[in-house]
């Protein structure tokens, strides 16, 4: 073993696709002194029995990023690394049932054509010229992606695994790794059966075995990782006869079918075909007493099961009769990791410096380049070129236990392919976190959602109003929640009305210099003593990474408040730049928060408070309410008169039962939504995200070029401000609206050409106009221009608005 590398500046644990690709990704960008371990041979894992599927569709923006990365490069790997390669390109169809499903198929052409793919609609009847053994019945709708297909995942980990070792990378097989130790230097010390390696970075990519691998990083600030391990099935036919000699006449392999209300794929394998549902009567496995988790599991499969199968086998033959043609000639039973949204993990590891994860991939092969791209942009730059939010595994906090990882990962697997409707909340794995005024909301009609865990009202139904989960199932807006909507946003503007706001991430700041500290981190100014303003944190090129609320209690004693599901993410963002001698501790769960809001909030405060309500917009203070003792901050996302009341946790629910006896009518999450946006206020990972500049996103205001102290990402947002902006936040409204409000990455288009895109879009009830706010190519970004915004398939005329509020854009209610 002399030959053993004892140092490396990254091991990557894991040799499948993803791993391997991360490797190949470092090497190219010229980190050629890393290893990767892998306890038997590449690919043993689930990338060994993956199916290969090559699709570009993904309704999630940074996933379809991710997937087009990948079938770019794919298509010329094999000449780039000198190792051939099975990759088809046959094209592929997706077979839509109901109306609903056609709109999401558009909503993905719309995203698709902005990233330069060509996914289109084609008629049902058109199909047969693509594929001519698919039956045409009870179909909505159908889309074509050219560019789908198939590749063998072994050809192609070996050659990611060829290009890496040429490059200089080491991969050491049947070397499992044993455990890690954490220097206080932050580097590590992987223990392997072939000795010890030194390393800057580790990286997880342990596959359905990440579980495991994460439980050596638990005494250095680690948690357990959220992931099951679900069985998936996929059968391949015997030899078809009219296949066969279809392909022989064609030159080429039939194109993929995916009919997706029904949840399975189905595609030519050879000269048969290979069908792969997803069940509804799914199962996961290594999750009981009886089943536990084999030591090794390489190169395995778990008993046929295909009974569970038995109804998408049926439909399938109805879709494409030749199915029924064959026999079973091998039946695939292997495991599949799964988050709880069935979206991979890849980014910095919760709780733990200089450790990453890239695993939990699903769709594993589809998405394996792309992964490699963005996890090594990870570990070199400390920043990615498009913003992942949406995989990052900081996405899941402390209430993803072993219960709701289960109950999620068995609802998504069973609706692989369903619909996330804007007014849907899945059922499974609720109730993590609970207000203590859960039961008071649920008793006045509360419907909840989750957000970072935590249950909040999205709104509150009256006697009679549906409040099923198939009334949410629409793109639309109009829906029994409207009238409800209306009802809260009325109270909570001319009236006054309360929301129950738990969760609401937390941080304190103390330490002699915190307020210089800040000052070199945020684009902007600090608030004085005594008030509360926002603080803007941009990485090195300017993008906006998060956006936190500042209130200062005294010179060097500070509260940072950021959005819940940012509570992990923010934290160690800050955490990672905190200056010695500073401490920052996060009080999440110590706090709740009510927003009393409306033009009669001041005379029901007046009644249960003895705090001061004569001071003005953005100041704080300490006083009671209730008989409590509360911190009361004078502002409102909302943008009316209002308070945000802060109260200990033990004492929210006699605060809110006090606010709600003085006269306060509840109000939820959809109606605040839907004021926010008449304000032109950003959301976090929605308008506000690292795709954007904070000069792009419109926050001018917030940035202090002349102050002395040189915040990350100064220089980029100068040399910006200078050469001027290739693109601009825009708020718009729709001249002549249809049924559906702009969702998130609609395209914007003006004279033939997409111009940007939406960044979130609702109804704006007090301005009675459908709002979209969004970015916009600077030379068609100009006040009173006219755009036309895709919704659905369809496209609406829009004009673009002065970067200001719709409603009371002199601010003059909420500073009341």
């Amino acid at each position: 073993m002399s030959d053993f590398p004892k140092t490396a500046r990254v091991v990557i644990i894991g040799g499948g696709v993803v791993g391997v690709s991360t490797l190949y990704h470092l090497a190219k960008a010229g980190w050629t002194d890393c290893v990767l371990l892998e306890k038997n041979e590449l690919t043993a894992g689930s990338t060994w029995h993956a199916a290969g599927n090559c699709p570009n569709f993904a309704p999630n923006w940074a996933v379809m990023n991710m997937q087009r990365y990948s079938l770019d490069m794919y298509r010329t790997l094999a000449d780039d690394v000198d190792y051939p390669m099975n990759y088809h390109v046959t094209g592929a169809l997706r077979l839509g049932h109901t109306k609903e499903r056609a709109q999401e198929f558009q909503r993905v052409c719309g995203q698709a054509q902005a990233m330069g793919l060509p996914l289109e609609m084609i008629g049902i009847e058109d199909m047969k010229n693509y594929n001519p053994f698919v039956e045409t019945h009870d179909l909505s709708a159908v889309l074509w992606d050219p560019l789908d297909g198939d590749i063998d995942p072994a050809q192609l980990t070996q050659a990611l695994a060829k290009g890496a070792r040429d490059l200089g990378a080491r991969i050491e097989r049947f070397c499992p790794a044993t455990g890690v130790t954490q220097k206080d230097s932050g580097d590590w010390i992987v223990h392997t059966e072939k000795g010890d390696i030194t390393c800057e970075k580790l990286v997880n990519a342990a596959g359905y075995y990440a579980a495991r691998v994460g439980e050596w990083f638990k005494p250095y600030g680690g948690r357990d990782v959220p992931l099951t391990v679900m069985s998936h099935q996929y059968f391949l036919t015997e030899e078809i006869d009219e296949i066969k000699a279809w392909t022989k006449e064609n030159g080429k392999k039939t194109p993929m079918i995916r009919d997706v209300d029904s949840s399975y794929y189905l595609r030519q394998d050879k000269n048969g075909l290979n069908l792969g549902p997803y069940e509804r009567n799914c199962k996961a496995h290594w999750v009981t007493k009886d089943d536990p988790m084999p030591h090794d599991f390489s190169f395995q499969l778990y008993p046929d099961d295909l009974e569970r199968l038995e109804w998408y086998i049926e439909d399938a033959m109805e879709r494409v009769p030749a199915l029924g043609t064959a026999g079973v000639g091998r039946n695939i039973n292997g495991p599949i990791p799964y988050a709880p949204d069935g979206l991979p993990m890849i980014g910095p590891m919760p709780g733990v410096k200089n450790a990453f994860e890239a695993h939990s991939f699903t769709f594993g092969i589809v998405q394996g380049g792309g992964a490699g791209k963005v996890m090594a942009e990870w570990l070199i730059h400390g920043e990615t070129e498009i913003d992942m939010w949406a995989v990052d595994p900081r996405r899941y906090t402390d209430y993803a236990d072993f219960d709701f990882c289960h109950a999620k990962a068995l609802e998504t697997y069973g609706h692989e392919y369903g619909m996330h409707f804007p007014h849907k909340m899945w059922p499974a794995g609720r109730n993590k976190k609970l207000s203590p005024n859960h039961d008071r909301l649920i008793a006045d009609g509360g419907q909840m959602g989750a957000y970072n865990g935590w249950e909040r009202a999205n709104w509150f139904a009256h006697d009679g109003e549906d409040t099923s989960v198939e009334a949410t199932e629409t793109w639309e807006r109009e829906g029994p929640w409207k009238a409800g909507v209306a009802r809260e946003v009325e109270a909570a503007t001319n009236d006054v009305a309360v929301l129950d706001m738990p969760g609401f991430s937390r941080y304190t700041l103390t330490g002699e210099g915190a307020a210089e500290w800040l000052r070199g981190q945020i684009a902007g100014a600090l608030p004085k003593a005594g008030r509360m303003n926002l603080g803007y944190f941009t990485d090195s090129r300017g993008r906006i990474v998060t956006e936190v609320t500042i209130i200062r209690w005294g010179e060097d004693d500070f509260w940072l408040m950021t959005a819940a599901v940012a509570q992990w993410h923010d934290f160690e963002f800050l955490r990672d730049r905190l200056a010695p001698g500073l401490t920052m501790t996060d009080i999440t769960k110590d706090w709740s928060t009510a927003l009393v809001s409306g033009a009669k909030s001041r005379d029901l405060m007046a009644q249960i408070s003895d705090g001061d309500l004569s001071t003005g917009w953005l100041t704080i203070q300490d006083a009671t309410v209730a008989g409590k003792p509360a911190k009361l901050f004078r502002i409102n996302f909302g943008g009316e008169l209002g308070w945000e009341v802060h109260t200990s946790f033990d004492d929210a629910a006699a605060v809110y039962t006090a606010i709600r006896d003085a006269g306060a009518k509840p109000f939820g999450m959809f109606a605040l939504n839907a004021m926010r946006i008449e304000k032109g206020y950003r959301t976090w990972k929605g308008d506000l995200s690292t795709d954007y500049t904070l000069l792009e996103g419109g926050m001018e205001r917030f940035i202090r070029f002349n102050k002395p102290q040189d915040f990350p990402g100064k220089a980029a947002l100068l040399s910006e401000q200078q050469q001027g902006r290739k693109k601009g936040f825009a708020t718009m409204t729709l001249d002549n609206p249809g049924p559906a409000d702009a969702p998130y990455m609609s395209p914007i288009w003006a004279n033939g050409e997409v111009v940007g895109e939406t960044t979130s879009g609702d109804w704006g009830f007090r301005i009675n106009k459908s709002v979209a706010l969004g970015m916009v190519r600077s030379d068609v970004n100009i006040v009173g221009g006219k755009v036309e915004i895709e919704i659905y398939g369809e496209r609406y005329a829009a004009t673009i608005h002065e970067d200001q509020p719709l409603w009371d854009p002199e601010n003059e209610r909420i500073r009341a």
